[in-house]
């Protein structure tokens, strides 16, 4: 495993090697961070089954995703499709049949992971970065199209907080809408609050929202109160989770990528 640290914070960061037990077709396999560890107050993030027990499509930590848009080729089926940052996959069977190959530079204060990856028309460079600078833990993200067809780009955090004592779970700053639903209601004061205590399948809603600015969150924490996050940029599909064991926002971020074009993002977590 990979590590980040300073006098107050350890990042540990799944290496894209030496950690592919844990990986599976879901998450990208370059810059999943696994658990952020406070010197003071322990573990800071959770997962679906954690502590007890780990599996590579529940994860664990603050993993992201590319995995809502395989690229294919024409004609292709989905028995050979090519996920951004984890490889060539069979859809069917949920495997995967080759992973990517990831260059790593380690520096004091920053991971950077690069990848190149081609399946038929496609072709792109996909750079990872995390960083860690007091209490803050970035992870940034770059594509460039190198191939001849347009790249369908779907990606999505999934931080993992553990369940706070409170049944307010977080509060953000754009407009939207809970539809009806067993799990969530809003509160007064503005949180998106537990309506009932959810067990191991969770609930899960995606929001109505209408947002034009980028996404900043306030989320409540058992261990330090409040922590927050802030994206670079405007979430479209914006679903919440949550089981006994934790709670997730997924702010997607999509584009559709020309060829010749990049795309960069970055997410922020404070704590």
């Amino acid at each position: 495993m990979l590590q980040l640290e300073n006098d107050q914070l350890v990042v540990a960061i799944l290496d894209p090697l030496a950690d592919q037990n844990r990986f599976g077709v879901r998450y990208c396999t370059g810059g999943y961070i696994f658990q952020i560890t406070d010197r003071q107050h322990g573990e800071l993030l959770s997962g679906p089954t954690f502590p007890t027990g780990f599996n590579w499509f529940d994860g664990q930590g603050i993993p992201d995703a590319f995995n809502h848009q395989p690229l294919r080729t024409p004609g292709g089926t989905d028995a050979e499709v090519e996920i951004i940052g984890i490889g060539r996959c069979s859809l069917p069977d949920k495997t995967v049949l080759s992973f990517c190959t990831w260059e790593v530079d380690a520096r004091p204060e920053s991971l950077i992971l690069l990848t190149r990856q081609a399946f038929g028309p496609h072709a792109l460079t996909l750079e990872r970065q995390v960083s860690l600078l007091g209490r803050t833990v970035r992870s940034h993200t770059r594509l460039h199209n190198q191939g001849s067809s347009f790249i369908p780009l779907s990606w999505f955090p999934h931080p993992f907080y553990p369940q706070p004592e409170t049944d307010e779970l977080c509060r953000l700053n754009i407009p939207f809408v809970l539809p009806e639903n067993d799990g969530y209601d809003l509160a007064a004061n503005g949180f998106i609050r537990r309506k009932n205590w959810p067990e191991q399948r969770g609930f899960y809603l995606a929001l109505e929202q209408q947002a034009w600015q980028p996404l900043t969150l306030t989320q409540r924490h058992p261990l330090l109160g409040m922590v927050s996050a802030s994206c670079s940029y405007v979430p479209g599909l914006f679903p919440i989770w949550g089981n006994q064991h934790t709670f997730s926002w997924e702010p997607f971020f999509e584009r559709l990528v020309a060829p010749g074009q990049a795309v960069s993002w970055w997410i922020d977590y404070d704590f």
